[in-house]
């Protein structure tokens, strides 16, 4: 679901990135007063994670189309919906710079449809109620807990990727681009991303049933009492980082090569003997703007891995470097973002 600067009218970017920032300071003043140090090893994993998961795409059956994870209910289920919406914006922000994946105008729109929905609306308004609720009670603590898990997984990842999906509809609208009648774009964008949630809703209930079952106490809202410890939290750390790494640098060469559920409403898939939808051109589509091109521009400099791939070639190398790479350069920044964090708030104290 990331979106292109061409997607975009500048004012519209404008807003979303203002919204964007303003979720980030209030997240950031949120952390700042948290003395939570054991966050930073949980939080360089967990974001590296979310970056890998987000280069697998997994094909939507009879549709022509595929998805991939978002994340935000996975990192504010395991950091707190402030924490996790920060780690957001570090993997769209690195996938954007390093990676070209989703325009640099468009970043702010991004940040607010793939994170602000699922780490904010996922935790406050679905996560939170379900887990503190007395849902499967009867079913024992162990075996409600996790029935619980997963029930909020999969409820909050499809109802926070509709958000976003119509987030997308709503910004193109307020941009202009008459080509994309409202009505047609979400008739198209709304079913297909009701399909990539549920699967992000699966994927995200096995990812924290493994948590849960391992080092409970790192779940939001669960009871550690509820769950026997069988790992240490540097095994459990150990595991999902090399879930991460193999993820980004293995799984990923054999993600699907159908366009993701964004693309497939703008340009469908034809060519695979699919429905065109939108039918737009893909070398000639939306708006152009003097700050898109200065932003394509400044793009164009900073990604070294373009489409996660070697410029210029098509090996399957250059997948399988981008995912170690990208794991590795949202971890360090993760890590030091925490870092930072603390540092000013022990001077600050």
């Amino acid at each position: 679901m990331h979106m292109a600067d061409a997607l975009l009218a500048p004012q519209v970017a404008g807003v979303m990135a203002a919204a964007s920032g303003a979720a980030a300071v209030y997240s950031i003043s949120r952390v700042r007063k948290e003395n939570q140090s054991e966050k930073i090893p949980v939080m360089a994993v967990s974001a590296a994670l979310v970056f890998a998961g987000q280069m697998i795409n997994y094909t939507i059956p009879g549709t022509g189309s595929s998805g991939h994870l978002c994340g935000g209910m996975l990192l504010s289920a395991l950091l707190g919906p402030e924490a996790g919406f920060l780690s957001m914006i570090v993997v769209l922000a690195t996938q954007c710079l390093f990676f070209a994946d989703g325009g640099l105008m468009a970043l702010g729109a991004n940040i607010w449809n793939m994170a602000f929905y699922g780490c904010f609306i996922g935790s406050y308004f679905i996560w939170r109620p379900i887990l503190n609720s007395r849902l499967f009670s009867g079913m024992g603590e162990k075996a409600g807990t996790r029935a619980k898990i997963i029930l909020a997984s999969i409820l909050g990842c499809v109802i926070t990727l509709q958000l976003g999906a119509f987030s997308v509809v709503l910004e193109t609208s307020a941009s202009g681009i008459t080509e994309l009648p409202f009505g047609a774009f979400a008739g198209l964008m709304q079913p297909i991303h009701l399909a990539i949630g549920l699967i992000e809703g699966l994927i995200t209930a096995a990812v924290l049933c493994f948590v849960y079952e391992t080092r409970p106490e790192l779940i939001q809202n669960v009871n550690p009492a509820s769950s026997d410890t069988k790992f240490s939290l540097k095994q459990v750390l150990m595991c999902l980082g090399i879930l991460a790494l193999v993820t980004g640098g293995l799984f990923s060469l054999f993600a699907s090569s159908n366009p993701d559920g964004l693309e497939w409403a703008l340009f469908g898939n034809a060519e695979e003997g699919y429905a065109s939808n939108m039918a737009l051109d893909e070398e000639n589509f939306g708006v152009s703007s003097l700050a898109a091109d200065t932003a394509s521009s400044i793009q164009e400099s900073t990604s070294f891995l373009p489409d996660y791939t070697f410029k210029d070639s098509e090996s399957a190398a250059g997948t399988t470097v981008s995912g170690l790479v990208g794991c590795g350069i949202v971890a360090l920044i993760a890590v030091g973002i925490s870092a930072a964090g603390r540092f000013f708030r022990n001077k600050s104290a």
